[in-house]
C-alpha cells in the first residue's frame, strides 16, 4: 500500500526561479532581432490564474477537449501504466486533469507535480494531497527544461511515469522539442512511461479564435507578462501601449503569439534602453500543432515508441501514451 501522508504538509518546495535568471532571459531576449521573450515568465500566479480563465473561454477548446479525452479513458491509462508508479507531472498547474489521471491509477508510489509558479505549486499540491491521502505527493518547484532533482518516494516504485497535459509540449520548436523528450526518455529511464497531450492540426478558423478570445482574457495574459516585468525587474513598461496579436502560421504549422508596440517608444530593462519602432512586435509564444503521425515520428527520435493513442469526438485534441526504449525509435 502506498504510505498515508499529512494532507496538510505535501513536501518540500524549492528552486525558485531567480530575477537575475529573468532578467538576463529578458535582455537577451529584447536584444534579438526580432525580438522575443520566453514564455515560461507569462505563468507567475495572476498569469496563471488568466490562463484558468482562458480555459474557461468558449473559443479555447484545448482543455474542455482533453478533459473529455481523460474522462473517457482514463480507466484504460491506469490499466497500461499499471500500480506503484511514481508520477512526474512537467507543468502541473491547478492540477483538473491530474485528479481525473490519479483516481484511475493503481495504487501510485507517488506524485510529484513541476512547476515553474511556487506559490501556483503550493496550493495545488495541497489540494492533490488532501484529495489523495493515500498518495505520496512531492512537489517540485522548477523549470522543467533543465534538470532538476526528483524526490524518492517512501514506497517502492515500479516505474516513473511523466504526465505531460495541456499541450504545453507545442510552446517549443520541434529541435526543442526532441530534446526536451530526450531528457524526459532519461528521466524515466528503460520501462517507464509518458503520458502527453498533443494538440492536433485543424482548421485554422477554430485556431485563431481559440487565441483570440471575443471577452479579451488571452490579451490580458499576454500583457501580463510586460506587467510582471515592471513588478519583479522594474522595468517601465506601459502594457497598453502593446496591443495583443494572435494567428495560426500554416507554413510553420504553429500559433504565434505576440505583443505588438503601438507607437515608437523607449523602455528600460536593467538599466538599458530598448527601442521600440511603432509596430514592432514581440514574440511572446509559440504553440506548435501536430498530425498524429508527426508527433509520433518526433517522439520516436527520442526513444519513445507510441502504444496507444486517444482523440476526443470532435479529433481536436489527443492524448498519447508513450513506452520508454532504448535509443531511438525505428518505425516500419
Amino acid at each position: 500500500m502506498a504510505v498515508q501522508r499529512n494532507p496538510a504538509r505535501p513536501g518540500p518546495v524549492a528552486d525558485r526561479p531567480a530575477a537575475a535568471g529573468f532578467l538576463a532571459d529578458a535582455l537577451a531576449g529584447l536584444r534579438r532581432s526580432p525580438k522575443e521573450l520566453p514564455c515560461k515568465y507569462l505563468y507567475d500566479a495572476i498569469g496563471s490564474a488568466l490562463f484558468d480563465a482562458i480555459c474557461e473561454t468558449p473559443e479555447y477548446y484545448p482543455t474542455r477537449a482533453e478533459l473529455a479525452i481523460m474522462r473517457a479513458h482514463a480507466g484504460e491509462m491506469g490499466r497500461r501504466l499499471g500500480p506503484g508508479c511514481q508520477v512526474i507531472e512537467y507543468g502541473s498547474g491547478s492540477g483538473v486533469k491530474t485528479r481525473v489521471l490519479l483516481r484511475h491509477l493503481p495504487r501510485p508510489a507517488a506524485y510529484v507535480p513541476v512547476d515553474i509558479s511556487a506559490d501556483l505549486l503550493r496550493r495545488t499540491a495541497k489540494e492533490l494531497a488532501t484529495r489523495f491521502p493515500e498518495v505520496e505527493v512531492q512537489p517540485v518547484a522548477a523549470d522543467f527544461t533543465r534538470p532538476f532533482a526528483v524526490p524518492d518516494p517512501a514506497m517502492t516504485t515500479r516505474r516513473r511515469v511523466v504526465y505531460f497535459p495541456g499541450s504545453t509540449v507545442g510552446n517549443f520548436g520541434p529541435p526543442e522539442a526532441l530534446s526536451l523528450l530526450k531528457g524526459i526518455a532519461g528521466l524515466c529511464g528503460p520501462g517507464g512511461a509518458f503520458l502527453i497531450g498533443v494538440d492536433l492540426k485543424k482548421d485554422p478558423t477554430v485556431l485563431n479564435a481559440a487565441y483570440n478570445d471575443a471577452a479579451g482574457v488571452t490579451a490580458a495574459f499576454n500583457r501580463n507578462l510586460l506587467a510582471r516585468m515592471n513588478r519583479e525587474l522594474g522595468t517601465d513598461f506601459d502594457p497598453l501601449a502593446f496591443r495583443h496579436r494572435a494567428f495560426y502560421n500554416e507554413s510553420a504549422g504553429r500559433v504565434e503569439m505576440h505583443l505588438v508596440s503601438t507607437r515608437e517608444q523607449t523602455v528600460r530593462v536593467g538599466g538599458q534602453p530598448i527601442r521600440f519602432a511603432a509596430g514592432e512586435s514581440i514574440h511572446t509564444e509559440n504553440s506548435y500543432k501536430y498530425a498524429p503521425d508527426e508527433f509520433e515520428r518526433l517522439a520516436a527520435g527520442a526513444g519513445l515508441r507510441r502504444v496507444a493513442l486517444w482523440t476526443d469526438p470532435g479529433d481536436l485534441f489527443s492524448v498519447q501514451l508513450y513506452d520508454v526504449v532504448c535509443g531511438p525509435v525505428k518505425r516500419p
